[in-house]
């Protein structure tokens, strides 16, 4: 039989652990998507500070003197989940630049569609891999080790507890900046150096038979070899989502040591 039982102060307690978790779960990969229900974030934050609030002890009691202390707290535990789940999240936007590298290589650089996911325009090679990725997120149970992540900070970071170190948090932002060039450019490689091959081919061609219009002809070659290398480095994408994932680990435990 499970028995909650809420005083005041532990219903403080309670409000401040759902803070974290709600804002955590409104950005974080997978479960902050823009296509899931509102219901089902709100509902599934609720349940896992039901459980978090049960699990943690001791519960401590939240000492404030006024409003404006209370408002702090609360804004501390938001930044903190958001902190979390952002350093989770924008590592997807890996695969989202080697897809506009693809998509300006092959010529599909103007042909956007709308992602649900995100509410913006965005390429069709980015948007198709973005897809791939989650589901070996889920396929390889990444999205357990995020919430485990989130659950294992309240040992390290308890309610009230953070202190932002933020030189190391810009810090871990340029390590990320220059992680993304070059985790983003190995990815597009075989369909860069592919694409640079054929247009030393094509520039050849130009000079060997000026008749031939280049142009027209090297446009379809593009298309074709970019979606004929794409077809057989697609055997790839699981060492593709250990290179993000990897960087997902190392962002996360990185912005949680800029916290405590």
């Amino acid at each position: 039989m499970i028995n909650y039982e809420f005083s005041l102060y532990t219903f403080e307690y309670f409000l401040m652990i759902l803070v974290r978790v709600a804002t955590f779960v409104f950005i974080a990969p997978f479960f902050g998507m823009n296509n899931t229900p509102r219901r089902v974030k709100i509902g599934f934050s609720a349940f896992l500070a039901l459980i978090l609030y049960q699990t943690i002890l001791p519960k401590e009691v939240l000492e404030y003197s006024g409003v404006i202390e209370f408002a702090i707290i609360v804004l501390k535990e938001g930044i903190t989940g958001l902190l979390i789940g952002f350093a989770a999240n924008i590592c997807n936007s890996i695969i989202v630049f080697s897809g506009k590298v693809i998509d300006m290589e092959i010529g599909l650089a103007m042909a956007n569609l709308y992602d649900p996911t995100t509410n913006t325009q965005s390429g069709l090679t980015g948007t198709m891999y973005n897809y791939f990725i989650m589901l070996l997120l889920l396929a390889t149970d990444m999205h357990y080790y995020i919430l485990k992540a989130l659950v294992d900070t309240y040992q390290l970071i308890p309610v009230n507890g953070a202190v932002f170190d933020w030189e190391h948090l810009m810090g871990s932002m340029t390590m990320y900046i220059s992680d993304l060039m070059i985790i983003g450019f190995r990815i597009v490689l075989p369909i860069f150096a592919s694409s640079m091959i054929l247009n030393c081919i094509l520039g050849i061609m130009a000079k060997v038979a000026p008749q031939m219009n280049m142009f027209a002809v090297g446009m379809q070659l593009k298309i074709l070899l970019g979606f004929s290398i794409m077809f057989v480095t697609i055997i790839l994408l699981p060492d593709i989502s250990n290179f993000i994932f990897r960087e997902m680990k190392k962002m996360i435990v990185s912005v949680i040591e800029g916290m405590y």
